[in-house]
C-alpha cells in the first residue's frame, strides 16, 4: 500500500484497494498531464519544422514538458474553469521563451483526446499482456484435468458426465476469443488526430499558408510521434463509438471471468465440494463464524464484474447524445468510467489468475457426485441396447423413468444410488439386457463422448496463437 495516499478524505478503491500500481500510473493525474505535454511538443516539433517556431523556442518547450505543477494548475483552472487551458498556463509559466507558442492552433481536444488513447493503448497493453497469462494458466488446468470425469449440470440439475477438462475449456474459448477481440481493437483504434474546433482542421490551414506543408500532413507527423493512427473524418473529438467498444470489450472478459467465478463459487459450496480457493492458515471467513471457508475473492470477481457491466450503457449514451459536431456532456463520466473500467479489469484477471493457478480439485468429492447421480446417464444406453434386443422403445422409456424415479426418492432418502440394483431386480429390464451389462452400460466414463478430442482441439489452437 502507497505510503503517500491521505485516508482523512474520500479515496476511491481503485486509489489502493483494487488494480495494479502499473495500471493506475497510467491513469494517474501526473500521468495525464504529462501525456498531454507530450501531444503538446509534438505539435511544437511539427510546427517548428513549417517555420512556426523558433529552435529557441522549441527547445524551450521541450525542456520544459516534465516540470508538472498540478497545485499551481489547480489554482489556475478554479479561477478559469477549464482545465486544459489551466495546464497551458502553467506549462507556459515554466516555458517563458516557447510558452506562447504552446497549443498554436490547437483546440482542447487535440490534446485531450489524442492524449486519451496514448493511455488506453498503454493499458489495452497491460490487460493483452495478463490475459494471454491467463490463458495460459487455464490451458493447464485444461491439459491436467481432460480426462477426469465428473458429473455436468443443466438448469443446475445433474445432467450427463462430462470432464473437468472440458468444463475449463468453456472459460478459456471465451477469454481466448475476447483476447482476440481485444488484440485487434489495440491494433486499429484511432484517435482524432490534429484537427481542430469541428475536425475541419481551418485553424492549422490558416497558420500553414505560405509554408512547405498542409494540415494533414502536420496532423500526420504529430500522430507518428505518439503512436497512433488517426480517423479520416471527426466532429471536434474522436468518436465516442470508439469508448463504447472498448468498454464493451472489457465487459465481455469481465463476463466471462463473472461465470467462471460464478461456477467456481458453486462448486465451492459444500454440497457439490469439487473445488475450492486455496487458503492461507490465517485467513479468515467471517468475523462472527470462525468455521467459515467462504469464496471472498470469487465473490469480488462477480462484484466487480457486475460493476463493469453497467459501462457500456454510459459510452453507449455519451456516443448517442454527442450533439452535432460535439458535446460536453460526456466529459465527466469518461473521467470515471474509463480508468475504473481497466482497473476493475486489470483486478478481475490478477485474482482470477490468482484463483486459477491455485485452485484445489477435490477428485474424491467428483467421484462421490458422479456414483450418485452420474449413473442415471447411462439409461440411454441402456435403452438402446434393450432396443436392439427387442424391447419396445416407449414402454422401455417409461419402465426406466419408473425405475429412475423410485432411485431419486431413496437418494432424497440420504440412501446410496440403489440404481443398478433396482434395474437388476426387474424382469422387463433383463429381459431385454442381461444383468451383467447393465453396470458396464451405466458407468459415467463411457458417457463422455468426444470432450478429450475437444479439450485438445482447443489446446491445440491456443498453443499456436501463443506460442507455447
Amino acid at each position: 500500500m502507497k505510503k503517500d495516499i491521505n485516508f482523512e478524505t474520500y479515496q476511491s478503491p481503485f486509489t489502493w484497494r483494487y488494480g495494479s500500481d502499473k495500471m493506475r500510473s497510467i491513469f494517474s493525474e501526473i500521468n495525464k498531464r504529462k501525456t498531454w505535454r507530450r501531444v503538446w511538443v509534438a505539435l511544437a516539433r511539427a510546427q517548428a519544422k513549417a517555420g512556426l517556431l523558433t529552435k529557441q523556442e522549441l527547445s524551450d518547450i521541450e525542456k520544459n514538458a516534465n516540470k508538472i505543477n498540478i497545485k499551481r494548475s489547480l489554482e489556475i483552472e478554479k479561477e478559469i474553469y477549464h482545465d486544459v487551458m489551466a495546464e497551458i498556463k502553467t506549462f507556459a509559466e515554466s516555458a517563458k521563451v516557447g510558452g506562447g507558442k504552446i497549443h498554436l492552433g490547437a483546440t482542447s481536444t487535440d490534446i485531450d483526446d489524442n492524449a486519451e488513447i496514448v493511455r488506453i493503448k498503454e493499458a489495452l497493453g497491460i490487460i493483452e499482456t495478463k490475459l494471454e497469462n491467463l490463458i495460459k494458466n487455464f490451458a493447464k488446468k485444461i491439459e491436467k484435468y481432460q480426462a477426469t470425469v465428473c458429473m455436468g449440470y443443466t438448469h443446475l440439475q445433474p445432467a450427463e458426465p462430462t470432464t473437468v477438462g472440458l468444463r475449463f475449456a468453456l472459460y478459456t474459448q471465451d477469454l481466448f476469443e475476447e483476447l482476440i477481440m481485444l488484440s485487434q481493437f489495440k491494433r486499429q483504434i484511432k484517435s482524432k488526430g490534429m484537427k481542430g474546433a469541428v475536425g475541419t482542421s481551418a485553424s492549422y490551414e490558416k497558420l500553414l499558408e505560405g509554408t512547405k506543408i498542409n494540415a494533414a500532413s502536420l496532423s500526420e507527423q504529430v500522430m507518428k510521434e505518439l503512436g497512433l493512427s488517426e480517423v479520416i473524418v471527426s466532429g471536434q473529438t474522436y468518436p465516442r463509438k470508439t469508448d463504447y467498444i472498448l468498454v464493451s470489450t472489457l465487459a465481455s472478459i469481465a463476463q466471462t471471468l463473472h461465470k467462471f467465478c460464478f461456477d467456481f463459487r458453486i462448486l465451492q459450496s459444500p454440497n457439490f465440494g469439487e473445488w475450492s480457493e486455496a487458503r492461507s492458515s490465517k485467513r479468515v471467513g467471517s468475523s462472527a463464524m470462525p468455521f467459515k471457508k467462504n469464496p471472498d475473492k470469487a465473490e469480488k470477481v462477480c462484484s466487480l464484474a457486475r460493476f463493469i457491466s453497467t459501462f457500456p450503457q454510459v459510452a453507449w449514451n455519451n456516443a448517442a447524445n454527442s450533439l452535432l459536431e460535439r458535446t460536453l456532456d460526456d466529459s465527466a463520466a469518461r473521467r470515471i468510467f474509463i480508468p475504473e473500467a481497466f482497473l476493475a479489469t486489470d483486478e478481475m484477471i490478477i485474482t482470477t489468475n490468482e484463483l486459477i493457478e491455485s485452485l484445489t480439485v477435490h477428485e474424491d468429492s467428483i467421484k462421490r457426485n458422479l456414483e450418485k447421480f452420474g449413473l442415471f446417464a447411462g439409461t440411454e444406453s441402456l435403452m438402446m441396447e434393450a432396443v436392439k434386443n427387442g424391447a419396445d422403445r416407449q414402454r422401455f422409456h417409461e419402465k426406466i423413468r419408473e425405475i429412475s424415479m423410485l432411485a431419486w426418492e431413496k437418494i432424497n432418502e440420504g440412501e446410496i444410488n440403489p440404481l443398478i440394483n433396482l434395474l437388476k431386480n426387474d424382469k422387463i429390464v433383463t429381459k431385454f439386457v442381461e444383468k451383467g451389462k447393465i453396470a458396464q452400460l451405466l458407468e459415467p466414463a463411457h458417457h463422455i463422448g468426444l470432450a478429450q478430442i475437444y479439450c485438445q482441439k482447443l489446446l491445440t489452437e491456443i498453443k499456436k496463437e501463443l506460442k507455447i
